[in-house]
């Protein structure tokens, strides 16, 4: 009888026990991400180190905080060396108790488990994943494109105090690598500073980040700081599907298919490099921008640079700021002292022709370009480029109208004068300029700061012509031959490209990896994870300049 009763009494002790653990299993996960801090340091054996730290509130009456699951770019990494603790007191990892889909490990929480109401700071760090570096569009360049671990939306509450820091190879000069564009919620531009070790940082911050979204962030640095064999190519994706191809072959699609998608192939890759204008100038405000100049209009247009760098270039002369002193190859002498009031643009165009290196001096003028973009990218915010680009677009067609319109040499000649770098914006430029030039014209009092031949007597004028040296706006009275004075202004723009930019595309595709790099890799969608744990991703990179960490999860 008394075993009988002790044995009940231990059933009914031990009996809440039992109901409190099976009710715990039950309970689901739900937790505060409070603060996350994530280094990535991109090493120069061209490696990987990550580190992690993440600050957790378990709510009220939600599973205890037993398993994070730590999703990562890939498997290459050795288990044994990787290093985790819990409010400083080290924890394990294993491979088998990872709940998430593609590559990660578990952080097995154990006696430090997080309980309901509790709150813990979790850290990891994982040393040397390889395969992690990808060609960047720039053949001379490496991609580093990182995307932290997330958690799935369903089990993480409120806002989350966000750092992501970049750690660049060492040895790097400050000017030598450039950011990738910024996941939304994160400033368009991160913090740049020097670590410790004087390596370069690139930090994006935000005090209000969602631990459940994908933050993709990139950069990119010369292929010389990394080994070669370090920057791994994945194997070309198919240009089109099996379904495609069959069709294809059975139309008798073989000419397409074999020298159609090439072209259309390397023109797409071609058309990429003139976009020199970042996304975010794309998107739309509302309004119109006023008060840019013909040269920023010409920008936010996406006119060839060429043309753009030869509106400059008639801008100053035109401002008394600088003189050719040879045409082929193209040089100027600036004005001592220079002008007031010249754009900044200007002043640094100017600058990069008092540089004689011609290598040097094309650096220069793709510095210009860089700052002019940005400019006017700073300038578009919250404005419409469409309706702001229609306003531009009917002040040139005005300017042609008025010169067009003019039935004497000297005003159409007056009137080309005062709107020369609108009419410079129309597409047909060349062609109208040669249709609309076609009897005598009366130079404008500029030209022989433009024509040195014209400004030695060199002119169709069977005398030597003294012009002023000021820059008003009214025309000499001195004439041209219409198709003389057209070739010249046309000719002008040709010879800008060949002269100083060398090949246009080049100088753009330049241009254009540091204003709108590549795009992020796409997006991995996530999967749930057995037990209410996080999300993962397969993470597979087929894209240039892509090397994605992707997601694990917290439990």
């Amino acid at each position: 009888m008394k075993r009988k009763l002790l044995f009940a009494f231990l059933v009914l002790f031990a009996l809440p026990s039992f109901t409190l653990n099976a009710f715990a299993q039950d309970l689901p996960y739900l937790f505060e991400v409070n603060k996350e801090v994530v280094h990535a340091y991109w090493n120069e054996d061209g490696t990987l180190d990550l580190d992690y730290t993440w600050t957790f509130t378990n709510l009220p009456g939600s599973h205890p905080i037993d398993y994070v699951d730590v999703g990562t770019v890939n498997s290459t990494f050795e288990l044994s060396d990787v290093r985790a603790d819990v409010d400083g007191t080290p924890v394990s990892v294993s491979w088998s108790d990872y709940a998430g889909s593609g590559s990660g490990f578990a952080i097995v929480m154990g006696n430090q488990t997080i309980p309901a109401g509790g709150r813990g700071t979790v850290h990891v760090f994982i040393p040397s994943i390889r395969s992690v570096l990808y060609p960047d569009q720039d053949d001379a360049y490496a991609s580093a494109s990182f995307a932290p671990t997330w958690f799935g939306s369903e089990y993480v509450s409120g806002t989350t105090d966000f750092t992501m820091t970049f750690h660049l190879p060492p040895n790097m000069d400050p000017e030598e690598p450039r950011w990738h564009e910024a996941p939304e919620g994160f400033p368009a531009e991160p913090q740049t500073g020097f670590d410790e070790e004087g390596r370069i940082t690139y930090t994006w911050y935000s005090p209000a980040a969602n631990a459940s979204k994908f933050h993709n962030f990139g950069a990119s640095f010369p292929r010389t700081y990394v080994p070669a064999e370090s920057i791994y190519t994945p194997p070309p994706r198919p240009l089109i599907d099996p379904e495609t191809f069959f069709i294809l072959l059975c139309l008798g699609g073989f000419g397409f298919l074999f020298v159609g998608l090439p072209i259309l192939g390397v023109r797409a890759v071609n058309r990429r490099k003139l976009q020199y204008l970042p996304p975010k100038i794309s998107i739309e405000g509302h309004g119109i921008k006023r008060g840019l100049t013909a040269v920023e209009a010409a920008l936010l247009m996406e006119q060839p640079l060429d043309k753009v760098m030869t509106m400059i270039l008639f801008g100053a002369v035109k401002k008394n700021a600088a003189s050719v002193t040879t045409r082929d190859p193209l040089e100027l002498k600036a004005a001592s002292p220079l002008p007031e009031k010249l754009h900044e643009y200007e002043i640094n165009f100017l600058k990069a022709f008092g540089e004689n290196d011609k290598k040097a001096r094309r650096k220069l003028l793709q510095d210009m370009t860089v700052a002019l973009v940005k400019s006017v990218s700073e300038k578009m915010k919250g404005f419409s480029r469409r309706e702001t680009i229609e306003y531009y677009k009917n002040i040139m067609e005005r300017a042609w109208a008025q010169v067009e319109a003019a039935d004497t040499p000297e005003v159409k000649s007056q009137k080309f004068d005062e709107a020369l770098e609108w009419t410079m914006l129309d597409k047909d430029y060349d062609d109208r300029t040669r249709r609309t030039f076609t009897g005598p014209i009366i130079v404008p009092n500029w030209w022989g700061r433009y024509d040195p031949a014209w400004r030695g007597g060199g002119g169709s004028s069977s005398t030597p012509v003294s012009l002023p040296s000021s820059s008003g706006r009214g025309p000499s009275s001195t004439g041209l031959p219409g198709a003389d004075f057209a070739a010249s202004m046309v000719n002008g723009v040709q010879g800008f490209a060949a002269g100083v930019i060398g090949n246009v595309q080049e100088f753009t595709g330049k241009i254009t990896n540091v204003t709108n790099p590549p795009p992020p890799p796409p997006k991995s969608s996530g999967g749930r994870s057995r037990g209410g744990g996080g999300r993962s991703c397969a993470c597979a990179c087929a894209c240039a300049g892509c090397a994605c960490a992707c997601a694990g999860g917290g439990r």
